[in-house]
């Protein structure tokens, strides 16, 4: 198979691109998929795939969709009186449907962050029990269920990036501590080829997805509080202090919301994003018409805004409660 060619491209800060790059990959929860099966293994990486094959340029300017109110935060960054960041944490958002066939159905949504203290998924696993069923992500066929005894190898560039970055930031990764083989784990995302056919229809791929968010960042970096916070990220990067990355990577989770409405295209869909949303929805109907009436949605953060959207119209469903667990140590003492 012919290799795809990368080009550097002039003018994009290193910085933006690590952060995007980043966000893609942890926040939007690509990568355990990512790492598995189908179109991002080793030996079947595409130009459809990468993107290659899309005449799309970069958008000028990049506006939120409309909707009749504010989807609430899903990620936040906890800081103590004096303004001091504790940790990174994730939102467990609680959502009962008020009528209809499901009526008095709860579904959580349940925030994920790939990489992660060790201490996070051992709450996850734990609180995982109390559920009927946890919809999961992960671009795989349904009984590719990762086995977490088994230690990830690096077998594509996108794997070594999270390897990378898990060492960086010395935490663990998800796909090494989240038991999938739970009896209540049901797989809730796109197979390979659905992913890659998907990916070829909309004529997109990882690089002019990457090129959107840039046209969002850089619309965001005309701010003061924009310009700092880069320059908080490339000193971090240079430091090589893993305290201080986790630091400065929290910061951009915290304002990626601006960003991710970047990554659709002119229909206002996204392979990544929205239809895979909607595929785990689909399978939530499934588990719903089949009696479950408490139920998880295990998906990372970034896909939460345009999820609750999907609870409150398609299903009538109301947030009642936002619990939060810590997913990054951010105290002075984190790192030892």
């Amino acid at each position: 198979m012919k290799r795809p060619t990368f080009h550097a491209v002039s003018g994009w800060s290193p910085t933006l691109l690590a952060t995007i790059l980043f966000a893609i990959l942890f926040v939007l929860a690509s990568g355990p998929g990512i790492l598995t099966t189908g179109a991002w293994t080793t030996g079947t990486w595409t130009n459809s795939a990468l993107g290659q094959d899309s005449n799309e340029t970069v958008p000028k300017e990049t506006k939120k969709a409309k909707t009749e109110e504010k989807s609430p935060l899903f990620m936040r960054v906890s800081q103590t009186d004096a303004g001091q960041p504790q940790a990174l944490e994730c939102a467990v958002a609680k959502y009962k449907i008020a009528s209809g066939p499901y009526a008095g159905a709860v579904v959580d949504l349940i925030g994920a962050v790939h990489v992660g203290e060790k201490s996070y998924y051992q709450r996850l696993n734990s609180m995982f029990k109390s559920y009927e069923a946890i919809l999961y992500e992960l671009v795989a066929e349904s009984t590719d269920k990762p086995n977490k005894s088994e230690r990830r190898r690096g077998g594509n560039p996108i794997s070594s990036i999270q390897t990378g970055m898990k060492d960086a930031l010395k935490l663990s990764f998800q796909l090494e501590e989240i038991d999938y083989r739970a009896k209540n784990f049901v797989h809730a995302d796109m197979n390979p080829s659905e992913f890659s056919d998907d990916m070829a229809k909309r004529k997109d791929g990882i690089i002019s997805m990457a090129a959107r968010l840039m046209g969002a960042g850089f619309a965001m970096q005309s701010s003061k509080k924009n310009s700092d916070a880069q320059a908080e990220m490339t000193a971090a990067m240079l430091s090589r202090d893993p305290l201080k990355l986790r630091r400065a990577m929290a910061n951009q989770f915290e304002s990626l919301d601006n960003q991710m409405v970047g990554i659709a295209d002119k229909d206002g869909k996204s392979t990544l994003l929205t239809e895979r949303n909607a595929k785990a929805f689909s399978v939530l109907e499934e588990q719903l018409k089949a009696g479950k009436r408490k139920l998880g949605v295990f998906y990372g953060a970034g896909h939460f805004p345009d999820m609750h959207d999907r609870l409150i119209k398609d299903f009538g469903a109301e947030l009642i409660e936002t619990d939060w667990v810590e997913a990054w140590n951010l105290r002075t003492d984190a790192v030892k």
